[in-house]
């Protein structure tokens, strides 16, 4: 059974079939990554603004063709429906067996699964470049029905800069978009721009040149019907005899309403239409006026491949109905969730890393204070948190960071000074607004006595205080030096914290908290945001937790 309002660690593939129910999703929207050969690092920001020198992988965009990617494409020719098979077989005749199509492989896999979970008055949108789009299209053609595409929708990202001697610079992304069946849901009132009073087109402003004594802008338009041959709609209204486009009582009514004016005794009557009810601007499939999230927009979290809120706002709002089911399957920083919970949409998100799960925890609480989710696949116990460990020793030291709210601090690519260090903690505690460290190691074997002085050490050398994380439990002279370690003094808030705390998986999953001042940012911090038609506060400010 399907549960909305989820977020799922893990692979999107195993969690497609296994856990989410068939035709259960009324709305898909998809940013995989488009195989540019490239890896995205989280770059984080510290209270100055300033980018910090703390960098960790978030995911690498390369593909190959290798024992994964041939077991998924044997995979697809069996099990896959037969226009699929036979369009993936003649994809790697032509394309070959490479890295291009080792992506379309998983990419393949995956829409399969998608259209399945996808309701018949659903729509799929997936957000790629022209590395891959036309591939994908072949793909999406195929799992979809070629009469099922809808639109392919360029999305200006940014301007562009650089001259280029042999092509033209590449400044766009593209949006493919298709429907389960004929009949996808569509709120065409979402397919407007609304007018803008201050900056209408020369030929609006034309129209629009009349006002009213309270300044609403209209325009004056035709009464008459364009057919002649109508007598009950043939009468005398104001002097003026015509064949009208409406009954006279609606014409009356109208009048009485002051919708109607005649500018002179004896001039045809004219309809009033006010700027503020017109649908405004349809919305072609060229997106030229959604700015991109770049090194200054008040919504960046920091994380690689961010998408403007605003972009996902405008494919929930036109392809869904309130309280439909929003799916995005590598919801990265969750911009996609995000704007399904401020649209009043339920919502499924899945990722495959735990930085990412993490982000999307304290965005959604920062963001929405009284969401209600779940999260599903993230250890529970200490038994699932080894289970995690032998795993992937990576996934595991990042989710332990998160249990502590710190900022990863490097992941495989630590160097100098952070060696051995695998997070941090930011906190101001006094009137300078000087930025105090606490630093954070996470052990997931064997601990023994030396990995405390260790860290002792480090905090003497870099850092304000100090906490360790432990999967097994301490030993008893861990405890003692610790202890020994002594405290640390807050100005700000006239009290004592231990220097150095040791604190087990086991204790922070039943609820245990590191004491230490209130904390400033970890993760780049996500503003409050309101439904439609509410007040907002200002977007991902910075303020004490």
């Amino acid at each position: 059974m399907t549960i909305a309002n989820a977020l799922y660690y893990g692979d999107n593939l195993d969690i497609l079939r296994h856990q989410i129910g068939t035709a259960s999703v009324d709305l898909i929207y998809l940013d995989p990554p488009f195989n540019s050969k490239r890896d995205y690092n989280v770059l984080f920001r510290e209270k100055s603004g300033e980018a910090s020198p703390a960098q960790i992988e978030a995911f690498t965009d390369t593909w190959a063709w290798d024992r994964a990617a041939e077991e998924t494409f044997a995979n697809l020719i069996d099990d896959a429906p037969a226009n699929v098979a036979q369009m993936i077989a003649a994809l790697r005749q032509f394309v070959g067996s490479n890295d291009m199509m080792a992506y379309l492989v998983m990419m393949a896999a995956r829409l399969v699964e998608l259209h399945r979970v996808l309701k018949p008055t659903g729509s799929l949108y997936l957000h790629c470049d022209p590395t891959a789009s036309h591939y994908l299209k072949i793909v999406l053609d195929t799992v979809f029905g070629k009469p099922n595409f809808r639109n392919e929708i360029v999305w200006q990202r940014t301007i562009a800069k650089a001259n280029s001697s042999v092509r033209f610079p590449n400044n766009h992304d593209v949006i493919l978009s298709y429907g389960k069946d004929q009949q996808p849901t569509w709120n065409n009132a979402a397919a407007y721009i609304g007018y803008n009073p201050d900056a209408l087109s020369e030929k609006t402003a034309g129209k629009y040149r009349l006002k009213d004594t309270d300044g609403r802008v209209y325009r004056l338009d035709n009464l008459i019907n364009p057919n002649p041959d109508r007598p009950n709609l043939t009468y005398e209204f104001l002097g003026v005899r015509r064949v009208w486009r409406w009954t006279k009582e609606r014409m009356q009514s109208a009048y009485d309403a002051g919708l109607i004016v005649q500018t002179a005794p004896g001039r045809v009557p004219q309809l009033k239409r006010y700027l503020d009810e017109q649908a405004g601007i349809p919305i072609t499939d060229t997106w030229i006026d959604i700015n991109p999230i770049n090194s200054q927009a008040t919504e960046r979290l920091g994380y690689p491949t961010q998408k403007p809120l605003a972009l996902l706002e405008r494919i929930i709002s036109v392809s869904s109905k309130l309280g439909d089911v929003v799916l995005d399957p590598f919801c990265g920083c969750g911009t996609a969730v995000i704007a399904a919970e401020k649209l009043e949409r339920h919502w499924i998100g899945i990722d495959i890393t735990h930085l990412s799960i993490a982000l999307m925890r304290y965005r959604l609480k920062d963001s929405f204070p009284d969401a209600v989710f779940d999260v599903r696949g993230e250890p529970a116990d200490a038994g699932s948190a080894r289970a995690l460990a032998e795993a992937d020793r990576y996934q595991f030291q990042w989710w332990a960071l998160s249990l502590v709210k710190a900022k990863p601090v490097g992941g495989n690519e630590k160097k100098g000074a952070d060696r051995g260090i695998d997070g941090v903690i930011n906190f101001v505690d006094d009137h300078t607004g000087k930025l105090k460290r606490c630093i954070v190691q996470v052990k997931s074997g064997h601990v023994q006595r030396n990995n405390i002085g260790d860290l002792i050490s480090a905090v003497q050398r870099e850092a304000d205080m100090g906490i360790f994380v432990t999967l097994e439990a301490s030993t008893g002279p861990m405890r003692k030096d610790a202890t020994e370690a002594g405290w640390y003094h807050s100005d700000g808030w006239n009290r004592d914290y231990p220097k150095i705390q040791i604190l087990t998986i086991e204790e922070l999953l039943a609820g245990k908290l590191a004491e230490m001042p209130p904390t400033r940012q970890t993760f780049q911090k996500a503003g409050r945001i309101s439904a439609p038609g509410q007040q907002q506060g200002s977007l991902f400010g910075l303020q004490d937790e």
